[in-house]
């Protein structure tokens, strides 16, 4: 089951790496295009993801101030910090995926260029026992191609293949490139690899160069690989952590980070130099993008910030307007009101003083009852006696 996954996993790899190589006639140049073409396929995932830390490093000083603020209460720090990721929008551990992306890209490629007639040429197993055959009609020593029992015989698995060794099949093709250049003609999808690179064999492993160490160029060059790929890693990997805040929550993921170098450095000596040169690729493809990715996305969000407090103060400068100017209405109806007020006030004591008038202007004799008019302002009784 695991084999066939892995050789699933392998298909899209593989179909990169011989386009590229088909296209070029390089073992070296296939890898770096390949691992530029995987850059730009990840590429819309990886720009979320720094935008993402981008935002978390504008954060840094609103979190050391929730830190301080809530420096005895680890619990309630926490949820404060969780509560401004969520009110940003930002995921803390959306870097940590994309950093480790590289590793299983490498296991894919690790055996694509390790089996070169399985996972690179994606033929089928008859085409390896006839291909071993060949190569022990020719006279090849086989001990550093399959495994051999004590008679000399080639051990077969139970499905009836070879067991090889590990770089068996590099061997077996580089063998039979050499010695039957036409064992592949007529069959269809055989490539005689050339793994020649700047004068170095991508297939061997610096340590082995280091063991058997002589003065020439193409040594020199293979042992600097892992150098190189080590150097590389750890530039990028120095520039990325500059990109991200400073807090005790990402402590680890920095120590991860810089642990990344040595391993690099370590998988590159021990496996074919290949794989050494994917990394150095990897390394420079990265930190071009980490450069311009971090330039673009710091100017971009310095003017989404910008604008945001553009909105806020002209937010903030309509609320005042609009205050004032409910203020206003408020002192011109209080006003009105006072008017009315004043108003009736003053009908009412318009309507006292002439009662007070007419009270005071009347006769008794014009009176009858409460209506001090009902017989005339003038009524004389005895008027003509």
């Amino acid at each position: 089951m695991f084999s066939t996954l892995g050789y699933l996993i392998c298909i899209p790899f593989a179909w990169l790496v011989k386009l590229f190589y088909n296209m070029t006639g390089s073992y070296g140049v296939a890898i770096i295009l390949f691992t530029l073409a995987v850059k730009l396929i990840m590429l819309p995932f990886q720009i979320k993801s720094k935008k993402s830390m981008i935002r978390m490093n504008r954060l840094s000083g609103k979190m050391q101030e929730i830190q301080k603020k809530y420096a005895n209460n680890q619990m309630k720090q926490q949820e404060e910090i969780q509560k401004l990721y969520a009110e940003e929008g930002v995921n803390p551990m959306s870097g940590c995926l994309w950093s480790f992306l590289p590793f299983p890209i490498l296991i894919a490629l690790y055996s694509i260029i390790r089996q070169p007639i399985t996972r690179f040429m994606l033929l089928g197993d008859d085409i390896l026992i006839k291909a071993v055959d060949t190569a022990k009609s020719l006279g090849v020593n086989l001990a550093n191609i399959v495994q051999l029992a004590e008679d000399g015989a080639i051990k077969m698995s139970n499905a009836g293949v070879p067991v090889m060794q590990p770089y068996g099949q590099i061997n077996l093709v580089k063998e039979l490139a050499t010695k039957a250049p036409e064992f592949g003609e007529g069959i269809d999808g055989w490539i005689n690899v050339n793994y020649n690179f700047l004068g170095m064999d991508l297939a061997a492993t610096p340590w082995d160069m280091v063991k058997n160490f002589t003065f020439s160029a193409a040594v020199i060059g293979l042992i600097l690989i892992p150098i190189l790929a080590g150097l590389s890693q750890l530039v990028m990997t120095m520039f990325t952590m500059k990109s991200q805040p400073s807090s005790a929550s990402n402590a680890s993921m920095k120590m991860t980070m810089y642990m990344m170098p040595l391993m690099s450095v370590y998988i590159a000596f021990i496996m074919p130099a290949a794989l050494g040169i994917y990394w150095i690729a990897q390394s420079v493809f990265s930190l071009i993008q980490e450069v311009i990715m971090t330039k673009f996305f710091n100017k971009k969000l310095e003017e989404e910030e910008n604008a945001r407090y553009e909105a806020i103060q002209a937010d903030r400068q309509r609320r005042i307007e609009e205050g004032r100017r409910l203020q206003e209405e408020r002192k011109q109806q209080e006003a009105k009101k006072q008017t009315l007020k004043e108003k009736q006030k003053a009908a009412q004591a318009a309507k006292a003083e002439k009662a007070r008038k007419a009270a005071t202007s009347t006769t008794e004799a014009g009176r009858v009852d409460d209506r001090p008019y009902a017989r005339g302002r003038s009524y004389k009784e005895n008027r003509y006696d």
